[in-house]
């Protein structure tokens, strides 16, 4: 596997950006797929070529702009980026995406921000943890601009639970509950009396217990992803910020003097960018880079694949009351690809297809029960399986008897369904740095399910760079 060094800046945390030159920064690296298993093309060092692509003609509507970084995407992940220079440093930003914004994997999620399920000493603790942190920082930047993060953010300190049923579940998490308290994290171990006394709805059996995380919270992430993008729009009266939606990015342009990507061509305008353009579309990411150099002589493989998720919300749900976020240890087996049969439901869908079906369950701040989770490779689709959502309520079912007495049925004009794609990396680690030999060019995708806990902080590289 390649190897691809990026430099992460540790800011204090009583900042939400810190500009450091580079010979300040520790630098780690994180091992990943991401060029494949070397950083060659056919043989040869990576280099760009004078064109990538057949240009269009630029029409009369078409209109050119220049901004010192370009981002492809307004996901939580492009919008928090921008969000760090626009508050970091005097950089000017442009958005663009062929949709709106939230309108792929965030807008879908669930919108936890739990750390109960990572994992301490893991590729992605450091950065599960800082994102966690400034987290909590922002929602009290928010509340003490006068504003209550509750109705800004959608923001609950639920606290989070993760649940298993049997013995077995039960000493796994005892030891996980040491490890979360050896990171720094307040947690404690719950056997199945005294989290009946937390959650009197759920039923893990007399050898069950949890983990308990206290400090964990959740959000709204289109509230979220609207306050966010009201505070970057503060910044375009002074030239600083734009957006470009419903204008998907088509081709890259290339400076005639050197190897250095200038900017984007989307189907309505023309980017330049003078510092970077940054690719943050999410699990179109792969796809829109293999499109970008696909006449160049770049054989660029970023093998970030789609992974279909249902969600399932019943709005204004009385008939069940959970007092914090939970989720079954089954999670944890299905977010790496690893199945234990005996803690999470996985059916062949079919040929070729399995569904693995894991039980988490939240309430959100205006009292919508929101039940999941699925996970599936079907390529890019994002319709409804009814199938699926059978399997999600069966498996809640499981965990909460008193949902045996309902029929899901009767739910039909109180229910909506979210369908997001994850953006999934084999190895399970996300995709953050510069592509090499394109320095200018940097990917920030593969968070799969974990996008919003990593954000807020997405190490790139220093503003002050020339």
């Amino acid at each position: 596997m390649a190897s691809v060094t990026l430099h992460i800046q540790s800011p204090p945390l009583n900042h939400d950006a810190v500009s450091l030159s580079r010979n300040h920064f520790p630098v780690v690296t994180f091992k990943t797929t991401f060029l494949g298993s070397s950083l060659t093309a056919n043989g040869k060092q990576l280099s760009l070529p004078k064109t990538f692509r057949t240009q269009p003609v630029i029409t009369a509507s078409s209109s050119t702009h220049t901004f010192d970084v370009v981002i492809i995407g307004a996901g939580i992940i492009g919008l928090t980026i921008a969000r760090q220079f626009l508050i970091g440093s005097d950089l000017s930003v442009a958005v663009v995406d062929k949709d709106v914004p939230c309108s792929g994997a965030t807008g879908a999620g669930q919108g936890y921000l739990w750390m109960v399920h990572k994992e301490p000493e893991s590729d992605t603790w450091d950065l599960a943890m800082r994102g966690h942190k400034l987290w909590l920082m922002f929602a009290e930047k928010v509340r003490a601009q006068g504003l209550d993060p509750l109705q800004e953010l959608g923001w609950k300190q639920t606290g989070s639970l993760l649940v298993g049923r049997s013995a077995k579940e039960a000493a796994t998490l005892k030891k996980k509950v040491k490890k979360l308290s050896e990171a720094g994290l307040r947690a404690e171990y719950l056997t199945s009396d005294a989290l009946r006394l937390k959650e009197p709805e759920l039923d893990v059996g007399k050898d069950g217990g949890a983990a308990f995380l206290p400090g964990d919270c959740q959000l709204d992430a289109q509230r979220a992803v609207a306050f966010i993008q009201k505070e970057n729009r503060h910044f375009s009266s002074k030239g600083r910020y734009a957006e470009f939606f419903h204008d998907p990015v088509t081709s890259l342009l290339r400076s005639d003097s050197s190897s250095e990507v200038e900017g984007v061509r989307t189907s309505k305008n023309t980017l330049y960018s003078k510092k970077a353009v940054i690719v943050a579309a999410g699990c179109w990411s792969g796809s829109l880079v293999h499109d970008l150099f696909r006449e160049s002589d770049i054989l660029l493989n970023v093998p970030v694949k789609p992974r279909k998720g249902h969600l399932v919300v019943l709005e204004n749900f009385s008939s069940l009351k959970l007092n914090h976020g939970l989720m079954e240890m089954g999670y944890v087996d299905h977010l790496h690809d690893t199945v234990d049969r005996k803690s999470s439901h996985s059916v062949k869908v079919e040929e070729g297809q399995t569904l693995s079906v894991s039980m988490t369950a939240t309430m959100d701040t205006v009292g919508n029960l929101v039940l999941g989770s699925s996970r599936q490779f079907t390529g890019y689709s994002t319709q409804v399986d009814e199938s699926i959502i059978n399997h999600i309520w069966k498996r809640a079912e499981e965990f909460f008897p008193k949902l045996k007495e309902l029929s899901l049925e009767d739910f039909t004009l109180d229910r909506k369904v979210r369908i997001g794609l994850r953006p999934y990396m084999l190895d399970g680690k996300p995709v953050i740095g510069p592509v090499p030999a394109l320095m200018n060019v940097i990917i920030a995708t593969g968070h799969e399910g974990g996008g919003l806990s990593m954000v807020i902080y997405i190490p790139l590289f220093s503003t002050e760079e020339k």
